[in-house]
């Protein structure tokens, strides 16, 4: 089997460079975690996937996909083909994606490039942990999801009549997905881009990552965009006229139907409550990738040394609970918002996203989740992300996750916070508390 290791933008490397060489090349950008005989490297393309304790390719995936895959094969479930979408419904079904999370990309940014354009756009349909992408007319379905040991594993499902063949498909999919946009690790992200006409990609502008703390000026580009915000101005619904993108007509815009056909759609929209959804959770997903493999190479490492019959000083053990607790922390300004981009302007959702969303809990004992919006000021009423709730969270090395929870607690009990959490008043610390006591184990 081929092996993988990736750079930024995927290209393979033929001759890797030796871990030890890597981290003299390693960069203050990313995260280094050395101390002698010890270390975890950046993500920022230095740490091999390939290698132990990762192992990418070699890997048994454990995920959402895999588990239906293994149905499939047990003959416990069986996925429906009806045209014009092929098994796409079906799928759907069984991993438990709503189709009111439906969003629509038109840029080439997918391997489908030949599919997509302006008048016929990707849809993306989500849950908390899987994506599926979708193109009318093309008998390929892509799927991504988050897996406790890949970081992220990805899928097509070549539709026939007669059956659907769902595969893992790492090489085509690395080349993007791990990447310096999603920190050199496998990952998922929303790119921001400047399009032509087209749909193809101005490759002489910036992209951007699309996540929480976004400005919403560099939200969005190729994609398209439903639903109200005022005076929010981003990027998506347009396209470049010359060496601008031609916003006229980019904003508040609540019907697509004078844009593209829309029919073959499950609906009309694409929306802008699943968008901020959609680039909050890709890129928290991300953080916690990011700290759990560089903890994962940290324990390996330590594990190696005390196999060949080395010691570990008091202060090296000390040095590991540092960077432990830095990890930890990186992943508590991700889901505590600490760097959320404002709303300038209240957003409105037309469809059913917002709805369902909320209504998938978990709820305390006074009505309160924090999966329910407020898209005045902010994304969600209560600013800790549902994430918390997921396989991706609790699948966290132990020693990171207990770090991340020891350290949630002095936040939401404690009388002051540091400044990276000052936008959590004394009431909404509270309400956090007594939100998370009630729905998350082992808080």
């Amino acid at each position: 089997m081929t092996r993988i290791r990736t750079r930024d933008f995927g290209e393979q490397m033929t001759n890797p460079p030796s871990i030890k060489r890597l981290l003299r090349m390693a960069l203050a950008s990313g995260w280094l975690l050395s101390f002698t005989g010890l270390s975890a490297v950046s993500a920022q393309g230095l740490m091999d996937i390939e290698e132990p304790p990762f192992s990418y390719s070699e890997t048994v995936e454990d995920n959402r996909v895999s588990r239906l895959i293994a149905k499939i094969q047990d003959k416990e479930l069986r996925l429906d083909y009806s045209k014009p979408r092929g098994h796409l419904e079906s799928i759907l079904r069984a991993l438990d994606i709503p189709v009111s999370s439906q969003t629509l990309v038109f840029s080439k940014t997918s391997m489908q490039v030949q599919h997509i354009s302006r008048s016929n756009p990707r849809a993306l349909y989500f849950n908390d942990d899987t994506y599926v992408g979708w193109v009318r007319g093309s008998s390929l379905i892509e799927i991504s999801t988050a897996d406790s040991k890949l970081g992220a594993a990805f899928y097509t499902v070549d539709m026939k009549p007669w059956r659907a063949k769902i595969e893992r498909a790492n090489y085509d999919c690395l080349g993007c997905h791990a990447t310096s946009m999603t920190g050199g690790l496998p990952g998922h992200m929303l790119r921001s881009v400047s399009p032509f006409h087209d749909g193809s990609i101005n490759a002489q502008f910036p992209s951007h990552v699309t996540s929480d703390s976004s400005p919403f000026a560099e939200r969005w580009g190729g994609w398209y965009v439903t639903g109200s915000h005022g005076s929010i101005q981003h990027m998506g619904n347009a396209f470049l006229r010359g060496e601008m993108l031609d916003l006229r007509r980019s904003g508040n815009v609540t019907d697509l139907g004078d844009r593209f056909d829309t029919s073959g759609y499950l609906l009309p929209t694409s929306d802008i409550a699943a968008l901020m959804v959609l680039g909050h959770q890709a890129s928290v997903h991300n953080v916690f990738v990011k700290a759990d493999f560089t903890i994962r190479q940290l324990e390996y490492d330590r594990t190696q040394r005390q196999a060949e019959g080395q010691s570990i000083s008091e202060s090296e053990e000390a040095e590991q609970a540092l960077h432990i607790a830095q990890a930890a922390t990186e992943v508590l300004n991700a889901i505590l918002f600490s760097d959320e981009e404002p709303l300038e302007s209240p957003i409105e959702s037309a469809g059913d996203f917002v709805r369902e969303f909320e209504a998938r809990g978990p709820i305390d004992s006074k009505g309160r989740s924090l999966r329910q919006f407020d898209l005045q000021t902010r994304l969600f009423k209560y600013p800790c992300s549902f994430l918390v709730y997921t396989e991706a969270f609790d699948a966290l090395q132990p020693t990171l996750r207990t770090e991340i929870l020891t350290q949630l607690r002095t936040i939401l009990t404690g009388e002051t916070v540091a400044d990276e959490y000052s936008h959590l008043d004394a009431t909404m610390r509270t309400q956090l508390h007594e939100i998370l006591i009630e729905t998350l184990a082992g808080y």
